[in-house]
């Protein structure tokens, strides 16, 4: 069986994620599933997975299926005690949150909080283009806790979103989503690249690429040997691949998800 590609690097091996350990601090308190608090007063982030979120004092906020059990998970993961917090791309949110890798100190071997949350199916990829860090270890394990219908993977909400159902997409604009399906048509315009899931690109779900990050994509694979001279042409080859893509879902044209990075994109279709 042919490993599956994501984002151009084959998951059939397993690899590591070497991130340099910096600094060292307890937890004293778990404000969500991705979200703790130190003991120097800093909130962290666990960069890389989206928990379940929580309202966390927002009054129109409703929490999300599983949320509480995200937090409590968490809890018995790291409440008070000591982590270690790796770096892998920007350190701050907008928010001031620290964001980071974070490993429990233990004398027999850390754990991953991350992927750990995604082992259990508590948590969805989710990263960021300056913050992509571990992203293949992340993939698997969320990949892993999915096929096995772990936790979220087992609730509607959560569930992998078919392209095809442009009606069914519109209803989740506003959410972060996983969609799957296959590419009908492709193309670069004007320095854009736009994937189109069905025969209308104005009311069909659309994936598409800024012009400022398109380079960022046509530089990795599997778009770099589709693309030898980021042509029209080279793009339309994409046609007929199947694909899982990750993010926001906007109404434009019909439902529309824009990348800003290829770990947001996992191809299902082997390319030659």
């Amino acid at each position: 069986m042919a490993a599956l590609t994501l984002f151009g690097f084959s998951v059939s091996a397993r690899a590591a994620c070497e991130l340099e350990p910096s600094e060292t601090h307890r937890v004293v308190e778990v404000i969500d599933g991705d979200t703790v608090l130190l003991d120097d007063g800093r909130e962290v982030r666990l960069t890389g997975i989206q928990a379940p979120k929580l309202p966390l004092g927002r009054s129109s906020f409703e929490a999300w299926p599983l949320a509480e059990e995200a937090r409590d998970a968490l809890v018995e993961l790291v409440a008070n005690k000591a982590v270690t917090l790796h770096y892998g791309g920007a350190t701050i949110d907008r928010h001031g949150r620290v964001l980071a890798q974070a490993y429990t100190v233990d004398k027999k071997e850390p754990l991953w909080l991350q992927q750990e949350m995604l082992r259990r199916g508590l948590a969805r990829v989710y990263t960021f283009s300056d913050n992509r860090a571990c992203a293949e270890e992340l993939l698997r394990a969320e990949r892993d806790a999915r096929e096995a219908g772990r936790e979220i993977w087992a609730d509607a909400f959560y569930r992998v979103r078919d392209a095809a159902d442009e009606s069914a997409l519109e209803k989740r604009a506003g959410r972060f989503e996983l969609v799957e399906g296959e590419v009908i048509s492709a193309a670069l315009v004007r320095g854009r690249i736009y994937l189109n899931f069905g025969e209308d690109y104005r009311k069909d779900f659309t994936v598409t690429v800024e012009e400022r990050d398109a380079k960022l994509f046509l530089a990795a694979e599997p778009w770099l040997s589709l693309t030898d001279t980021a042509e029209a042409g080279s793009i339309a080859s994409i046609a007929g691949k199947k694909l899982r893509v990750r993010g926001w879902i906007e109404k434009h044209n019909g439902p529309e998800i824009t990348v800003t990075h290829p770990e947001q994109i996992e191809w299902l279709s082997a390319f030659p």
